[in-house]
């Protein structure tokens, strides 16, 4: 168990997604669910989009840590879409690492429907902020589209509605309504 940036405790796989098989953690997940606790794992940095779907299917995802190999199976960027399941994207966390290009897959991912959330990963390591995630992704997306995705990563989140409903608010405010 860990705390999930957003201050929910929460349960899932995370770092090296190589390490384990996505069955094995079938009933942890039926467990977390069952408490009405966050289920966010760390799925589609290394493995490919079949994993991706298993943490979807078989976990029941709501969000997801990176996902960007969704983008290699169609499939699974139409589930992703379809049952709104969050990437949390983290532009600076994947050239060091040889993982494809955030900023294409954000615009990609956008297009096709699949609700894309900006995160930090691991800003000690990488020396960026979720701010500077921003100011990366804004190189290639418009206003409207950094709006969708402020939102996005709002809604995505467990903060407390209300807390949702004031941040909703101010990117609101911040396209000029």
């Amino acid at each position: 168990m860990k705390y999930a940036p957003d201050g929910v405790l929460g349960f899932g796989l995370s770092n090296d997604e190589r390490r384990g098989r996505v069955a094995d953690f079938v009933p942890a997940f039926r467990l977390v669910a069952e408490a009405g606790l966050a289920r966010v794992p760390h799925a589609g940095f290394y493995e490919g989009a079949w994993h991706v779907r298993d943490c979807v299917e078989l976990l029941g995802a709501t969000r997801i840590g990176h996902g960007l190999t969704s983008l290699d199976d169609p499939a699974v960027v139409a589930l992703l879409a379809e049952r709104q399941v969050a990437l949390e994207v983290c532009p600076t966390s994947y050239p060091p690492f040889g993982v494809t290009s955030a900023l294409s897959a954000v615009l990609a991912l956008l297009a096709d429907g699949v609700p894309v959330a900006l995160a930090s990963d691991d800003p000690l390591l990488f020396g960026v902020g979720v701010l500077g995630q921003y100011e990366m992704v804004r190189q290639v997306c418009s206003d409207d589209a950094l709006a969708t995705i402020a939102a996005t990563s709002v809604r995505a989140s467990h903060a407390p509605a209300d807390l949702k409903r004031r941040l909703l608010d101010g990117v609101q405010d911040w396209r000029g309504r």
